[in-house]
């Protein structure tokens, strides 16, 4: 993931703010977008993730102007465009299903947006096979779309999306249909031709590490509100709430009431008698319920004599063997499941179902939510 703040200040930033003001969008009794406010700044990655149902879509589609809101406001650059067509909008899109011309060439494809805006014959030429070497698919000029592998179409939907300079590029689930190593190596491409381009990118899905791995800030939705927007690394490290900690990645939560509150540390007290200890935060005092989130790569396991801060003990349950590392699903005492990943490092001990195990994690890897 590259950092929108670290980016080359010699790339050009043609990207358009985009500002989202008490957006509403309701379906009957269904409130499908609920007054959120979000600010996109000029050529940045911004994700729109979250569940099924949890109104990313349906956000994306006001901003096109597919859809009108039942209230609020859609600024780019400041200004209003409620009132503005979609086809006034200078907003590209991509779709997850592509929506290429089947009856058409890729060239025509390709150019199709260029010939709506009346663009001479010549340019539209240059400006194609510009597009088709940023997407690296020269020569395939004269195919059709039914000629082309799944990545291929979703290249091709790309440069026909940018090739008439839009300031901001709408992206819905582009890489769902993909297989995992395709959709990887897209993920990648996107990200180096939106930086290439320097426009403003809305992306939407439901996978996480696809969001880590592309995203500038991710704002993450459920149930049509905004749950928390920050950096991948914020969301990961510091989520705002339960939703956003069991949602982004991996985590451990384990849930008992807060028995000390000092300057530095919290300390909640689990049924089964553990006492967990996380930095103190702002929002829980003595005797609230709260959990503890610990991601699955924090714990280390102990040998015989070895402490940290926090402490469990179990067995383990289940091994299970991912390549770059293993899944170590460990059976508490209480009774709850525990997981931990070690890398698949030389050296790395490697425990078998049954085993009794003690595990431990530093106070920094433990994060205190309200229950």
């Amino acid at each position: 993931m590259l950092s929108h703040a670290k980016r080359n200040h010699e790339q050009e930033t043609r990207g358009a703010c985009v500002h989202l003001e008490n957006l509403t969008k309701i379906f009957g009794d269904v409130v499908a977008v609920n007054e959120v406010n979000l600010k996109v700044e000029a050529g940045e990655f911004l994700t729109l993730l979250g569940p099924s149902g949890s109104g990313k879509t349906t956000t994306l589609l006001l901003i096109s102007g597919f859809q009108l809101p039942t209230a609020g406001e859609i600024y780019i650059d400041g200004k209003p465009i409620i009132l503005k067509p979609p086809h006034k909008r200078n907003l590209g899109m991509v779709f997850q299903n592509y929506a290429l011309f089947p009856h058409m060439t890729v060239f025509d494809n390709i150019a199709f947006p260029l010939r709506m805006r009346g663009v001479a014959k010549s340019e539209i030429a240059e400006r194609t096979k510009h597009s088709l070497d940023m997407v690296r698919m020269p020569g395939y000029e004269k195919r059709y779309p039914r000629q082309l592998s799944g990545g291929q179409q979703q290249r091709v939907a790309l440069a026909r999306a940018v090739i008439f300079n839009p300031q901001v590029l709408l992206m819905d689930e582009p890489l769902g249909a993909l297989d995992k190593k395709l959709r990887e190596e897209m993920q990648l491409e996107v990200k180096h031709i939106q930086e290439e381009l320097g426009i403003t990118v809305i992306y939407v899905t439901h996978d996480q590490e696809e969001a880590l791995t592309m995203s500038d800030r991710i704002a993450v939705l459920n149930v049509g509100q905004i749950q928390q927007v920050g950096s991948p690394d914020e969301l990961y490290e510091k989520p705002a709430n339960l939703f956003v900690a069991d949602f982004i990645g991996e985590s451990n939560i384990l849930t008992g009431k807060v028995t000390e509150v000092s300057e530095d540390v919290c300390v909640v007290a689990t049924r089964e008698g553990l006492l967990l200890k996380s930095p103190r935060v702002d929002k829980v005092t003595v005797g609230h319920e709260a959990s503890c989130v610990i991601r699955p790569e924090k714990p280390v396991f102990l040998e015989e004599g070895g402490e940290l801060p926090n402490v469990l003990q179990g067995t383990v349950e289940e091994v299970i063997y991912l390549g770059e590392s293993t899944k170590y699903r460990i059976r508490t005492k209480g009774g709850d499941i525990f997981d931990l990943r070690r890398s698949s490092v030389s050296g790395e001990i490697r425990r078998e179902r049954g085993d009794k195990v003690k595990i431990g994690w530093a106070l920094q890897d433990s994060i205190t939510l309200k229950a």
